[in-house]
């Protein structure tokens, strides 16, 4: 692949990727989250397939396949049936920071991202590395949804998109992830949203509710 097309394609990844983990943010639409978390699915699985056209391997190809199917398809789909039902809340109506303050904040960890990630950057100064802040932005973002919403289901997409960011992250600093180790990881995450699923629904059935908020009260 001709490396001005490679690094114009990484850019593209890679801004795809930090700009869906930016819209969670922005919507609050718990469907409308699912479905941009998929859209990140597809970035994440396009970065990884310019990683194998570029280094010609057949094993990273078909990890950028296996990575469509699992976080483009089968997790949104697997989130979506965790979605309450209607005349239940569907959307993040009290998050602790609100979408101002929350795109504010992902200008800033965005900014620290960069700046943190300047060492690892510096030691292979390759068109990959250069990718590598993106992949750590969007870990900071994640995190910061995790903390900061209150629904079950809100927080679970965080920490999804805290695993998208670190499996960006692995796939740019190093040759890219074995087949079998990527393998490994995806399980344990899709056997993770499985049993919070399970349990969102649960919580539904016997509290009506998955706010956090309310459930720490029903506790009190």
């Amino acid at each position: 692949m001709d490396e001005t097309l490679y690094v114009q394609l990484l850019d593209l990844t890679g801004g795809a990727l930090l700009l869906t983990a930016v819209l969670v943010l922005w919507r609050r639409e718990l469907a409308i989250v699912i479905k941009i978390f998929a859209l990140q699915g597809v970035a994440l699985a396009a970065l990884v397939a310019v990683l194998a056209a570029e280094r010609g391997s057949w094993e990273l190809g078909t990890v950028a396949a296996g990575v469509l199917v699992l976080r483009a398809s089968v997790l949104p789909y697997l989130l979506s049936r965790a979605l309450p039902g209607a005349g239940q809340q569907r959307r993040e109506t009290r998050p602790l920071v609100n979408v101002a303050t929350s795109l504010l904040a992902a200008a800033v960890l965005t900014l620290v991202a960069y700046g943190v990630s300047r060492p690892l950057v510096a030691l292979a100064p390759s068109p990959a590395a250069q990718a590598i802040p993106v992949g750590i932005a969007v870990v900071l973002i994640g995190f910061f949804v995790l903390v900061t919403r209150r629904l079950a289901l809100s927080q679970l997409i965080g920490f999804l998109l805290l695993d998208n960011g670190i499996t960006a992250v692995g796939f740019l600093a190093t040759a890219g992830a074995g087949l079998i180790v990527e393998l490994g990881v995806s399980l344990d995450v899709l056997f993770v949203v499985l049993v919070l699923q399970i349990l969102t629904t649960r919580m539904r059935e016997a509290f009506g509710d998955t706010d956090l908020d309310e459930l720490r009260e029903l506790h009190d």
